[in-house]
């Protein structure tokens, strides 16, 4: 029963997370935080931000690390999988059908709809990832890393993975 839920916990947000990784990142939170409790708010975090650290989708790094954390290697394979399966199943099935309508207006007219939602999804787990950091290291760790991360990555233009490497090495260092 638990590859079951496994599986479910990563392929139902791969069917509904539309737009990507980033998308789905809110969905897989609901599914192993609030409805199975595999790992706490604060684990999650930091699952995601090694899995932005490295190269490659976020979502099957996630999938892959949280499965093999809760059910070893088969785990880490059906919750990979479990990642993919959708988008292959769509891909292979409705490729042809995607590229004869992809200038209709009604495909452009939802992809206009669903992008604010996304928006919302990925700012209400920003909410809970900040509240979630400021319980656990308090508020000026949380809103210096916040501070630092804005300007290296907005000022000065260093690339995403190196801000996540860096805050996880302060991280080590300091807040141990």
């Amino acid at each position: 029963m638990l590859y079951i839920h496994i599986f479910l916990a990563f392929f139902i947000p791969g069917i509904l997370g539309y737009g990507g990784g980033p998308a789905s990142i809110p969905l897989i939170e609901n599914e192993v935080v609030d409805r199975y409790g595999w790992l706490s708010v604060k684990e999650f975090s930091e699952v995601l931000a090694l899995g932005n650290a490295l190269p490659g989708p976020i979502a099957t790094k996630m999938a892959g690390y949280i499965g093999y954390e809760v059910g070893g290697i088969a785990g880490a394979a059906t919750a990979v999988f479990a990642s993919v399966a959708p988008s292959l199943v769509l891909m292979i099935g409705l490729l042809g059908l995607l590229m004869k309508y992809k200038e209709s207006p009604r495909v452009k007219r939802l992809t206009i709809v669903v992008r604010p939602i996304i928006a919302v999804l990925l700012g209400i787990m920003t909410y809970d990832f900040f509240f979630s950091s400021n319980e656990s290291v308090g508020t000026m760790q949380t809103l210096f890393i916040g501070g630092i991360s804005f300007i290296l990555m907005e000022k000065l233009k260093i690339h995403p993975a190196y801000v996540i490497a860096g805050a996880l090495i302060y991280g080590a260092i300091v807040l141990s």
